[in-house]
């Protein structure tokens, strides 16, 4: 709630539980809330937790407008890296994912079929509040291979069975890739889809230690999105 009104989204309404007040930042948040003209009714502790979607809520419910990304809102001016999910299908993931990208500067998600949604609850909250300034944009595979095509975008593919991360940046020359980069990162189990992989300039992994099988999709997207980034 705290992100998405500095963020600057549209309110609707705030419910809150009595319990709010009585801590010091509950009390500011709703202050906060009237400030800028936001309803905001005191409903019953059991009634809260009945509309509420998790079992310790903290005292707050919000009715926001959501921001409507588009393609134009991916600031591709100038090279950039941005981050694709294909159909990683836990919410939670797809939350860790967005704030990731945000915290290394992708310049935007973009969220293909069989992705979770990236606006659902869980999602959300794993967000911690990155779904509110970093642009995520939904599309379907013509329409992101359009994007690439049009926007002379690379597409790198993450992938166990890839070329070594290290090698892939010594092959294109650390700190000499000119245009944007797209690191796609695919479904927990399945991995990417074979149609993405074609249209891919790299398949690309992140060496493990002996005996390790794989890592978490939004670690593998940090790792990922941070060296990619760094060669710019």
């Amino acid at each position: 709630m705290e992100e998405a009104l500095a963020a600057g989204l549209a309110f609707r309404g705030a419910l809150v539980a009595p319990d709010l007040a009585r801590t010091a930042r509950g009390t500011a948040l709703v202050a906060e809330l009237q400030r800028h003209a936001v309803p905001v009714e005191e409903v019953g502790a059991r009634t809260f937790l009945q509309l509420a979607d998790t079992d310790t809520p903290q005292g707050i419910l919000g009715v926001i407008e959501p921001r409507r990304w588009s393609e134009d809102d991916l600031a591709l001016r100038g090279g950039g890296v941005a981050l694709v999910i294909d159909a990683v299908q836990d919410p939670g993931n797809v939350g860790t994912l967005i704030r990731t990208a945000h915290a290394l500067g992708a310049v935007g998600t973009i969220v293909l079929r069989g992705t979770a949604d990236p606006t659902s609850p869980k999602a959300l909250r794993a967000a911690m509040g990155a779904t509110f300034r970093h642009p995520v944009v939904v599309l379907d595979d013509a329409g992101f291979i359009a994007w690439a095509r049009k926007h002379d975008v690379t597409l790198w593919a993450a992938a166990a069975d890839g070329v070594p991360l290290h090698r892939a940046l010594g092959d294109e020359g650390r700190g000499k890739r000119e245009g944007p980069i797209a690191v796609i990162v695919g479904n927990e189990g399945a991995g990417i889809r074979p149609q993405l992989n074609a249209v891919s300039a790299q398949r690309v992994a992140i060496p493990l230690a002996q005996g390790a099988e794989s890592l978490n999709v939004a670690v593998a997207a940090g790792i990922l999105l941070y060296e990619v980034a760094r060669g710019r």
